[in-house]
């Protein structure tokens, strides 16, 4: 026969009797996406997502199957065509629910590899998780002790037991081997940023400009560094020697650090921007909110008062006597129980309820448990110096209405019901504010605007900003995030490239408190123990020094603490076709709503999982099991929507399968796999 002579995307193009428009367009190096073709089986042309124009007919076509006419045009690359591949892919999303990253990585605020480290802690090799999460975290002695532990709240373990305890296994992977480990450095490539601020977010710019081989100075007010870390949290929940430890690894790094150097004072953002290729402001958030009542410079501002705190030695400082707290967050917290630390007698002061408090729930539970009480539904009107030399915090007792902004219930003043608490010590614990430098345009909130993608400061070509300064008062697990997106815009800058974030796809099963133990997918064993607890140094030593809380969790049952990990990401997610064309063509997981294939996995088989929920129906399984192996055990059941792949009268898989596998190596979703061994 003859050969074919036709078009693709307008180029002349020959191919032979039986070659599919796939095959000519492969060697006329056009790249066709595909998901249900396979060279190993007979034609299942079930995704569409290979689809093709023929420009003289106007139909669409799946190029796996298709074969070109003479004469023929086709349009293999239009943004038309796309857009038919995004239809095709967004349909078979609708359906497909795969978990493409663990919740736990996806509720981390530095998209931490949380699975993957949790894994090499089970398996004892902290130095490999130290390795993971320094990929994201570069402070993981802090982190691990003071992390609110986002990925903990959103465990799947959360539906049948308690989540696990990730951030010990962070505390413990840096604890055994931040000191010896050292990140493998390029050479300086001669650019250089200052840094103003040695916080979270100045340190995490610093240490992502080093590896990509950019000089990082840092310039720091205070005597010392670590900004929140040294002055905002006290040293029983952070020791000093143990941050010092983490901030010395820096200067290994080559990262220098310049003290008592005050922006708009000692420094400008003009001059440097000028001295330097790069300038990133981290200059955090260190105004104390005020409390808007009359008296309150009666009053200590809580951040103020830690920072004083912090500056000396514990046992130098004065008994606070019968001290108030105001505020309901983790700064309130911190000083209440620094101030039971010193011999204070502890009321904490708070406008909503329990539930409402913004602090940590375990922050709340460990003040009590140290002697804090809690006033709730009281809110602060006045505050009075008595003759006595004492002061008086005038309240009113609240109720809640409906919700605000803030999604809590807003908390009304119930009329008549003034009264006053007297005490030693005032503490305003209500929050902290940014104060814009003068060089910078304010937002209406009062931190520094940037744009929203690169984190360049308005009004200046070269200077970037992160952390609290940008988004007001946060966690240090967020600063840290924040500041290396900093430090990676600041490079695409000198590289003349626009910064861009990658996209985080993902299809998810849903958040664990929609879902049921159906819904979990167990690829090994997982233990049923009860989550490992710290052992806490006695509550006497708790309630009078500032010993660190409890030490280090041990290996071994950090090891044990694995277990209990189910592992929930897909297996297939660095392979799976569906994620990575869809990623290549800008397609959402929730491009079209529509109802999700249901069913729980089948793990009957003890080496192979069959799941329902990732399995697109393409047919690859039934038709390598049937025209390769030659056994035919898989078949599509049913019709329709409801048609799905299994074995005839829904028996399990035999034993034997486990000696083949080629349906698992041939899936292109990861719907079929193996189990993983412990």
């Amino acid at each position: 026969m003859s050969e074919i002579h036709f078009k693709i995307d307008g180029v002349d193009r020959v191919a032979q009797p039986g070659d599919t428009i796939l095959k000519a367009a492969e060697a006329a190096g056009i790249k066709i996406p595909t998901l249900c073709f396979n060279k190993k089986i007979s034609k299942t042309t079930s995704c569409f997502v290979c689809v093709v124009k023929d420009k003289k007919t106007g139909k669409f076509l799946p190029s796996c199957s298709a074969c070109p006419s003479e004469g023929q045009d086709i349009d293999a690359s239009s943004d038309e065509v796309k857009e038919m591949r995004r239809t095709a892919l967004g349909l078979l999303l609708s359906e497909h629910t795969g978990d493409c990253e663990a919740p736990c990585t996806l509720a981390c605020p530095a998209h931490a590899s949380v699975e993957e480290y949790v894994r090499a802690g089970k398996q004892g090799d902290f130095l490999k998780a130290l390795k993971i999460i320094k990929q994201r975290i570069p402070l993981p002695m802090s982190i691990g002790r003071v992390c609110p532990r986002f990925c903990e709240r959103d465990c799947r373990r959360n539906i049948d037991s308690k989540p696990v305890s990730i951030n010990d296994f962070k505390r413990l992977a840096a604890d055994l081997h931040y000191e010896s480990y050292m990140e493998e450095l390029p050479p300086l490539n001669g650019k250089k940023v200052a840094i103003i601020g040695a916080g979270p977010a100045g340190f995490s710019a610093a240490y992502y400009l080093r590896l990509e081989g950019v000089q990082a100075d840092i310039y720091e007010k205070m005597p010392e560094a670590g900004g929140m870390l040294r002055y905002g949290i006290p040293e029983f929940r952070l020791p000093k020697d143990t941050l010092r430890k983490e901030l010395a690894h820096f200067e290994k790094m080559d990262v220098t650090i310049q003290y008592g150097k005050e922006l708009g004072k000692d420094i400008t953002i003009a001059d440097l921007s000028k001295q330097y290729d790069g300038v990133i402001l981290a200059v955090g958030s260190w105004s104390p909110s005020s409390m808007r009542v009359e008296g309150e410079e009666y009053a200590e501002q809580g951040i103020r008062w830690l920072e004083n705190i912090a500056a000396h030695n514990w046992k130098d400082l004065p008994n606070p006597g019968k001290t108030l707290v105001v505020g309901g967050g983790n700064t309130a917290m911190d000083c209440a129980r620094t101030a039971i630390r010193l011999g204070g007698e502890v009321a904490i002061v708070y406008r909503r309820t329990r539930k409402e408090m913004p602090a940590q729930a375990i922050e709340v539970d460990e003040a009590v448990e140290e002697g804090a009480k809690l006033e709730l539904l009281t809110a602060p009107v006045a505050v009075k110096k008595l003759e006595n030399g004492k002061l008086a915090l005038t309240c009113c007792k609240m109720q809640l209405g409906e919700p605000d902004a803030s999604g809590r219930r807003k908390p009304e003043p119930v009329p008549g019901s003034e009264f006053d608490m007297e005490a030693d010590t005032i503490i305003a614990a209500i929050g902290q504010r940014t104060i814009c430098p003068a060089e910078a345009t304010a937002t209406k909130r009062g931190d520094i605007a940037v744009n929203a993608d690169d984190l360049k400061v308005e009004g200046y070509e070269n200077v970037f900003a992160a952390g609290d300064c940008v988004s007001g008062p946060a966690t240090v697990v967020e600063a840290v995030a924040a500041g290396r997106k900093a430090a990676l815009s600041a490079v695409d800058f000198f590289a003349g490239r626009k910064h861009v974030e990658p996209p985080v796809f993902n299809v998810s099963r849903g958040h664990w408190s929609s879902l049921t133990t159906d819904d979990l997918v167990y690829l090994h064993e997982v233990s049923k123990a009860d989550r490992v607890e710290p052992e806490f140094i006695p509550m006497e030593l708790r309630k009078t020094t500032f010993t660190e809380l409890f030490p280090t969790i041990p290996a071994e049952k950090i090891m044990k603490e694995g277990e209990r990990c189910i592992e929930c990401s897909c297996t297939s997610k660095s392979e799976c076709k569906l994620k990575k064309h869809s990623e290549c063509l800008g397609v959402k997981p929730d491009m079209f709503k529509g109802e999700r294939s249901c069913g729980k996995a089948d793990t009957r088989h003890p080496a192979i999982i069959q799941d329902p929920r990732k399995c697109l129906r393409c047919g690859i399984c039934v038709k390598i099991c049937g025209e390769v192996v030659n056994n035919h055990l898989l078949a599509a059941m049913q019709r329709g929507f409801a048609t799905r792949i299994g074995t005839a009268f829904g028996k399990a898989l035999p034993l034997a399968c486990k000696d083949c596998g080629k349906c698992i190596e041939e899936c292109p979703v990861g719907a079929l796999d193996w189990k993983i061994k412990n």
